[in-house]
């Protein structure tokens, strides 16, 4: 008798039972054989259907979701997300409140990494960067047809090409339930035996066979439950995963939300100082009055304001690029993101945020991603179930429901009968020892997994909650006490200014100061917006506006 495969390496035990007669017997004898290797390749072809999707390897790598915790799949490091362009290594556009207040000879860049190249910079002049800005009368929340943060967030969510894509990861996750929880299909097996070269005989005796055997596998030890366990979990750990895919992107959308209304901040505080700076340069034209130094005077007042224009018309590019970002996040078409418009404040509304351990506690009850790894963990438990049911194979149950003997050769009537048999693996040298042994591992791995996970978002909450009380303090101190002062100062010098017992230099570098000041205030309002935001990130829920 031949064998071959794993199912079928041990010793293979063909019974055949309450045979009608010997002919029966007979016949199931010369089948088991080939029955046993056709039921073989069958049995290898439904299993590849039912559980192909619940193991580790390839099976999974190529889920939009990435690994999912608990399957056993080795993750060597991050791989970065899609939807985060790289740090650019080339030098960013300076908006028009950097043109203002950077010192003399830096140049203000995005990229961190950008300090760490060993790039030869040009040189510059040595002369202080002046440049309009005044803080606007009055806070700009936009049209009141605007994309409200809610409205956008609701449009990202419904829209975005990404998120659409990784949803179908759940569907896919409950069709691998449904395969999990097939039966297994009988197999319909006739046959011929005996069929003679010629004729059968009294001199040449001898008779026919026909048979037809049904096989059915069953599972007594319910490895199909245990199949449908693991694909139900796989499923939650594949829900968690989206919901955190959701929160990383609404993170993206925070941020370039918060850009754009940075570069419309950064639009209107220029606008307003550059009306202003033609104020200045009208009053200095008339102080002139043909006197050469002060003539020299006005020329780099106007050389002054020249250059902040054109660092208002970059901050227009700015506010363009920043309309494209988030268009493409909230699947806007390309040439709809001039119309962009959104609705909001750079200052945040009053809110009451909580002490930082209550923060993390509700982080620990709410971040998707510990839920998916804690999940994962459950999932790792059903694999471990599941591989220990697989160390007892199926039992196949033959029952031949009719056979019959042809005697008309031999001048006796034809026999007919039926049998029953059943045959399976005896599991006494691989009773799946390895498989059991690697899914308790990645119990273990996966708990510690979980453990790391904890930690990390914890750090996450608590650098979060730092970064927003650390900018709203220096908000707060900066509008109640440094930019009265430097107003002052910077009002006094104009005044002086228009009374001519000033030189414009003077007034220059007071205005200089003031524009420091000022984008210091801008930029400590947009860390604190942002803050804000991203503490709703690390937490995992919309707890502040």
């Amino acid at each position: 008798m031949r064998f071959s495969g794993t199912h079928f390496s041990c010793l293979v035990l063909a019974v055949a039972a309450l045979s009608a007669g010997p002919s029966t017997l007979q016949a199931q004898v010369q089948l088991v054989d080939d029955i046993i290797l056709l039921s073989q390749g069958q049995r290898k072809l439904e299993r590849s259907r039912t559980d192909v999707h619940l193991g580790s390897g390839a099976a999974q790598s190529d889920s939009a979701l990435g690994p999912s915790p608990g399957s056993g799949e080795t993750v060597w490091g991050v791989a970065p997300s899609p939807n985060r362009a790289p740090a650019s290594l080339s030098m960013p556009a300076r908006d028009v409140l950097s043109a203002a207040s950077a010192p003399p000879g830096r140049a203000v860049s995005n990229s961190s990494r950008l300090a760490q190249l060993p790039m030869a910079l040009p040189p510059t002049e040595a002369l202080p960067i002046y440049g309009p800005l005044e803080i606007p009368a009055l806070d700009e929340m936009g049209p009141v047809n605007g994309w409200t943060l809610d409205a956008a967030i609701n449009q990202l969510t419904s829209a975005n090409y990404d998120l659409r894509a990784k949803f179908r990861e759940i569907p896919k996750a409950q069709a691998d339930v449904l395969s999990a929880g097939l039966r297994n299909n009988p197999l319909v097996f006739a046959a011929v035996d005996s069929v003679p070269y010629g004729s059968y005989s009294v001199a040449r005796p001898g008779d026919t066979s026909y048979s037809a055997t049904v096989i059915q596998p069953f599972d007594l030890n319910h490895k199909r439950r245990a199949r449908v366990a693991v694909a139900t979990r796989a499923k939650q750990v594949v829900e968690a995963q989206y919901q955190d895919a959701v929160r990383l992107e609404i993170d993206a959308l925070y941020s370039a939300f918060v850009d754009l209304l940075a570069a419309r901040e950064s639009l209107r505080y220029g606008q307003a100082g550059l009306a202003g700076f033609d104020a200045v340069v009208a009053t200095a034209q008339k102080l002139v009055q043909g006197q050469e130094e002060a003539s020299t005077e006005l020329d780099r007042l106007t050389a002054q304001r020249e250059a902040a224009a054109i660092a208002l018309e970059q901050a227009h590019m700015a506010f363009a690029q920043a309309q494209q970002s988030l268009a493409a996040l909230m699947s806007i078409p390309d040439e709809a993101s001039p119309q962009l418009q959104i609705q909001g404040s750079i200052r945040e509304s009053a809110v009451t945020v909580p002490p930082v351990e209550e923060l993390v506690g509700l982080g620990m009850q709410l971040r998707p991603d510990l839920a998916a790894f804690r999940l994962g963990v459950s999932r790792a438990q059903a694999d471990v179930t599941l591989a220990r049911r697989e160390a007892i194979p199926d039992v196949f149950v033959l029952y031949t429901p009719y056979s019959q003997r042809i005697n008309t050769p031999l001048g006796a009537q034809n026999s007919s009968g039926w049998g029953i048999g059943a045959f399976t693996s005896v599991p006494l040298l691989n009773r799946n020892q390895g498989n059991i042994a690697r899914a308790q591992q990645t119990v273990s791995q996966t708990r510690i997994e979980s453990q790391g996970i904890e930690r990390r978002i914890a750090a996450e909450i608590r650098r979060a909650h730092l970064d927003y009380m650390n900018a709203k303090s220096a908000a707060e101190r900066l509008e109640s006490a440094v930019l009265p002062k430097v107003r002052r100062v910077r009002d006094a010098k104009y005044r002086l200014l228009t009374l001519g017992q000033e030189q414009v230099l003077v007034f220059l570098d007071a205005q200089r100061e003031y524009n420091g000041i000022v984008r210091q205030y801008r930029d400590s309002l947009i860390r604190r917006r942002r803050a804000i935001l991203r503490l709703n990130t690390a937490v995992g829920q919309r707890l502040f506006p």
